[in-house]
């Protein structure tokens, strides 16, 4: 028996189908098929009473003539339930979930049984994008996390991804450094360049901070530091060859921090980059009518849109050059896109942004509609991921106990130091070096999965005893279930997905069996609906019921049986389990254990 991979597809499909053959209308038929509560089947469609309202017929009658005519596959795949009034619950046939779970044998099966959604699409994805010249610290958590899952997400469903690290390496700021930097250089050379050569970045950062309040405090320094921006813009060596140093310095640091989250980029085009590109961005805009001149800058008014309209009481028009003719973010946000369409020819850009910048955003994206529709280009699809704040137990934005940013390094150096005493504590008999590689894996992926496993719209508190446990929906429950399911495989000497350790299986019998079974299959459209969504949390949740699926299976049935064709079958379940954790939390940017 053939059956798809994305079962609540096919059976959308086959609901359509019948629909026609029943007579519906089907600009008003919307079968809506979903996961079912566990009472309910595996599969529910909801669409018939509102379509029975509309229609004025019956709704069980209705239901019952969409029934009569399903198709044979779909009646193949699943019993049909009408109940109440007109909702169909679906229950997969056992021969329909042993087909499944035989035609996704390997990660390579899997994966191109589910990169079909986005196959063709290219998708630039755009998040982390810190400063240079300073640290990343817990602010940046999100958009890193976030943004990594998400990319591997769409690659997943078959898109070709962009990675784009859009790092703030340009504008007023890298003045005061240089001015900073040539102080310091003058009143000891040697002290700065063994500061610089012992911690670049932090050095770097300490520069801009005195470069700062030195420039608030002196108005001769602001005019200082205002020149030698000048001088950096308009290519002085010197000045260029000090910002160069910024740039590749703290490019190198934020890698150790990628590194250990499991994040690559296939680009870095800072701000920089598109220095100039935004003066034809200017001329395009005034060109084609988008933008026109406002007191002395270049403006975009939104007049349809009332909070961006120039009539409304306060106006909040799109500024993309200042008066004194400087860029600004929407100067270079509009060069990027433009570039996205043009140079990488995508399809789609999604901005993985903190929510707060939401304003900005959507005026970003109503510029860039008008600008490609009066030009005759096709729009690519913009989209702002938006993300909540990471919250302390106060209920505050998580700082330190003295107000300021927690590095993200030292947060991640701290996730792992408590994972080890956890690893210490429960398998202190393996090797100290062993040891160290596990609280590693646990501590930062703790660290991502808390973070993911939120709805990405809303803010969350950040809680280690909560975060590092092996209790409740936590990396660590996860990644012990990976190992307890190798360690099974490991005691039978025999590997996940061996065809030979799953030949002659009996079919799926007892109800731990089939439950575990049908969360299986729910696989599918738990990716589908990640995918469409681009919300990682939904992963999360079916990661967590799939555990708690296994466990109630483990806990009831022996796998080491002697009966052949009973070891069998329980070992392809055990061995999709395996399959489809390790994926999934793959997919999340987690690294997986063989052993914890």
């Amino acid at each position: 028996m053939s059956v798809p991979f994305h079962l609540a597809a096919a059976l959308d499909a086959g609901l359509k189908q019948a629909a026609a053959a029943a007579g519906f209308d089907a600009a008003r038929f919307a079968p809506e098929v979903r996961v079912a509560a566990p009472q309910h089947g595996d599969f529910q469609a909801n669409g018939v009473l509102a379509y029975a309202k509309q229609t004025k017929q019956n709704p069980r009658a209705a239901a019952q003539a969409l029934v009569a005519a399903l198709p044979p596959e779909v009646v193949a795949l699943a019993e049909v339930e009408i109940a109440g009034p007109g909702f169909l619950n679906f229950t997969l046939r056992p021969a329909a979930l042993e087909a499944w779970l035989a035609a996704i044998g390997s990660p390579s099966t899997l994966a191109a049984a589910a990169g079909q959604a986005l196959a063709g699409q290219t998708w630039v994805v755009d998040y982390s994008s810190p400063n240079t010249a300073k640290q990343m610290h817990v602010g940046h958590l999100r958009s890193a996390v976030i943004g990594e899952a998400v990319a591997r997400i769409a690659a997943f469903a078959g898109a070709r991804v962009i990675r784009d690290n859009h790092i703030g390496d340009w504008g007023t700021s890298f003045g005061k450094i240089i001015w900073a930097y040539k102080q310091a250089l003058a009143a000891d050379r040697a002290a700065l360049e063994t500061a610089l050569a012992e911690a670049p970045l932090e050095e770097f950062e300490r520069l801009y901070k005195v470069g700062n309040s030195t420039a608030d405090a002196d108005p001769a320094v602001l005019d200082a530091s205002r020149a030698e921006l000048v001088k950096l813009q308009t290519g002085d060596a010197e000045n260029t060859a000090i910002w160069r140093r910024i740039g590749e310095v703290s490019v190198a640091a934020f890698q150790k921090i990628y590194d250990l989250l499991g994040i690559r980029f296939d680009h870095t085009l800072g701000e920089s980059f598109y220095n100039d590109k935004v003066a034809s961005v200017y001329a395009g805009l005034v060109a084609c009518g988008v933008a026109e001149e406002s007191q002395g800058a270049l403006v975009v008014f939104h007049d349809e849109n009332p909070r961006y309209s120039r009539h409304a009481e306060r106006p909040n028009p799109f500024i993309v050059r200042k008066a004194d003719g400087a860029a600004n973010y929407a100067s270079t946000d509009l060069a990027t896109i433009l570039y996205r369409a043009e140079h990488f020819h995508a399809d789609a850009a999604l901005y993985v942004v903190d929510k707060r910048q939401g304003d900005h955003f959507e005026q970003l994206f109503l510029t860039a509609e008008k600008w490609f529709a009066r030009t005759g280009r096709p729009l690519l699809r913009l989209e702002h991921l938006g993300f909540g704040t990471v919250l302390g137990e106060d209920g505050r934005p998580l700082k330190t106990r003295n107000g300021e940013n927690i590095k993200l390094k030292d947060l991640l150096a701290e996730a792992v130091e408590r994972a080890r005493r956890l690893v210490d504590e429960k398998s202190g008999e393996l090797p100290a070096e062993e040891r160290a590689r596990i609280a590693e894996i646990v501590g930062i992926g703790s660290v991502q999965y808390a973070d993911l496993s939120q709805n990405r719209s809303s803010d969350y508190t950040f809680a280690w005893d909560k975060m590092i446990s092996l209790e409740g929906n936590t990396a660590a429950y996860l990644l012990y279930a990976v190992a307890r399911i190798h360690s099974i495989f490991r005691k039978l000497g025999v590997t996940p997905g061996d065809s030979a350790a799953e030949a002659g299986a009996s079919p799926l019998e007892t109800p731990t069996e089939l439950a575990l079974a049908r969360k299986l299959v729910q696989f599918a459209d738990a990716q589908a609906q990640c995918t469409g969504t681009l919300r990682p949390h939904v992963l999360c949740l079916y990661l967590y019921e799939l555990a708690g699926a296994f466990s109630a299976f483990y806990t009831v049935e022996k796998v080491a049986v002697e009966d052949p064709a009973v070891r069998a079958r329980r070992l392809r379940l055990c061995a999709r389990t395996v399959l489809l954790l390790e994926t999934a939390l793959g997919l999340l940017g987690l690294r997986t254990l063989v052993r914890m």
